[in-house]
């Protein structure tokens, strides 16, 4: 595997496009594996005096206001994730990542998942159910570590799960044999640029298919269901359905078929709550069924499997009040589903980054809930917080002051969570640290032993 990423890379005229951990990541490997090779580090930083580069008197910078410019001159540019290209001209560029990479050397090997939610806890349900089946598997991909960093751990694997985002999407020209599409929403807008090239991205997972590979998609999800009629796909067509159909993974009778196979009862007991979780279950048991894996230990598998952090995590029981983190729920229908799934919701805690997503019929979704108290935080909130009924609001400023009026206002019996609709990063460096915070104000001083 390392050797034939080698010889993709050898001889060439070579660009990093940015330079934060996924760009060191690649100049690490480039200069572990090719001493000599021909870097140029590209950043709107200078980053030149990085104690990894400093001493390296091959490499090249080009950095400032004008880094995006001449980018034609490189026989390649493996760009890191965050960099957004979507106001130049990409046509003559030779654009390539690491996840790229790793699909032209061992996509027979690779599962891949991608759409606009539930991308971890599908890939982490699959993943287990690998393990659990004895089968040799490596979970990677858009979870903070570069997969160039995992390659060594891949090289027996005989499966690559890999959790892919748009951004991840966006160039490639090889797909995986067996991708995933979860569900489509508007989302990313500010890096896609627009709606139909975020959905392009997303379909760079099934586009570059053969006609022996297999493409997983939830037909329930209305905009996925028109990509996939839309585009001549080589792959085999595996459509996951809460109800009936004849083909795929689908409900009949309350029990799950896979074709005209039972697997089990509709009613499988889940640590996952929500019909959401149901339909990632259904997508995890149709891999489990075109792998030939023990059906058994499969559905020990998913019984046993718990909620991926940030995502329907129970907090805790503070004076007869559940508290749920939900801080990975960044558009408005995350909330929804997140909402009918817990059920007895009193208080909603909600609002961040503004990213330009539309929020049409959110506060009518809301209103028509049976939640009580709306707590409305910067900017989204606010914003929202404008079309609720007077009585129900609160603004609050910061997480501390929200988590003081949910305390004060929230039933006992009932549940208060915590899933803003919207990016944290107007706050926050991340959703994670929302979270944390979040377990810190509800469990005070348990939440040390509580995280």
């Amino acid at each position: 595997m390392i050797d034939k990423i080698k010889e993709l890379l050898n001889g060439k005229k070579i660009a990093i496009l940015g330079f934060g951990r996924e760009g060191k990541s690649t100049y690490q490997f480039i200069r572990k594996y090719l001493e000599n090779g021909d870097i140029t580090i590209i950043d709107i930083n200078d980053v030149s005096n990085d104690a990894l580069v400093k001493d390296d008197d091959l490499v090249k910078f080009k950095y400032g206001e004008n880094y995006l410019d001449n980018l034609e001159e490189y026989d390649l540019i493996i760009k890191s994730p965050g960099i957004s290209l979507k106001d130049i001209d990409t046509s003559r560029l030779n654009i390539t990542s690491q996840l790229e990479l790793l699909l032209e050397v061992a996509r027979d090997h690779v599962i891949g998942v991608t759409g606009t939610k539930g991308k971890t806890t599908t890939s982490m349900v699959i993943y287990n159910i690998l393990i659990d089946n004895n089968v040799n598997a490596v979970f990677a991909g858009n979870m903070g570590v570069p997969i160039f960093d995992r390659l060594e751990e891949m090289m027996d694997a005989e499966y690559i799960v890999l959790e892919m985002s748009s951004h991840q999407l966006e160039f490639v020209k090889v797909s995986p044999h067996i991708g995933i599409i979860l569900n489509l929403f508007e989302d990313h807008l500010d890096h896609a640029g627009s709606l139909e090239h975020y959905y392009e991205c997303k379909k760079q997972i099934f586009k570059h298919q053969a006609k022996n590979d297999f493409m997983i998609y939830c037909a329930d999800n209305q905009n996925l269901k028109a990509m996939v009629s839309q585009n001549e796909f080589a792959g085999i067509k595996v459509p996951v359905m809460l109800g009936n159909n004849d083909k795929g993974i689908y409900i009949k009778d309350d029990k799950i078929y896979y074709e005209d196979k039972l697997i089990c009862n509709r009613d499988i007991p889940l640590n996952l709550k929500g019909e959401h979780n149901l339909e990632n279950v259904m997508v995890a048991l149709a891999v489990s069924c075109i792998l030939d894996l023990d059906i058994a230990k499969t559905l020990e598998s998913v019984k046993n499997f718990r909620p991926v952090r940030y995502r329907l995590e129970l907090v805790g029981v503070v004076d007869e009040v559940e508290y749920y983190v939900d801080t990975l729920a960044t558009i408005p229908q995350a909330t929804e589903m997140a909402i009918k799934a817990i059920g007895n919701v009193n208080t909603l805690i909600f609002g961040g980054m503004d990213r330009g997503i539309s929020y049409e019929g959110f506060a009518e979704f809301l209103k028509n809930s049976s939640i009580e108290h709306f707590i409305c935080m910067p900017e989204t909130g606010y914003k929202i917080a404008q079309e609720l009924p007077e009585n129900q609001v609160y603004l609050a400023e910061t997480l501390e002051e929200a988590c003081k009026i949910a305390k004060k206002v929230t039933k006992k019996k009932m549940a208060c969570i915590l899933s803003p609709a919207a990016a944290s990063y107007n706050q926050f460096k991340n959703y994670a640290e929302k979270g944390d915070r979040f377990k810190e104000l509800v469990l005070g001083e348990n939440s040390l032993t509580n995280k």
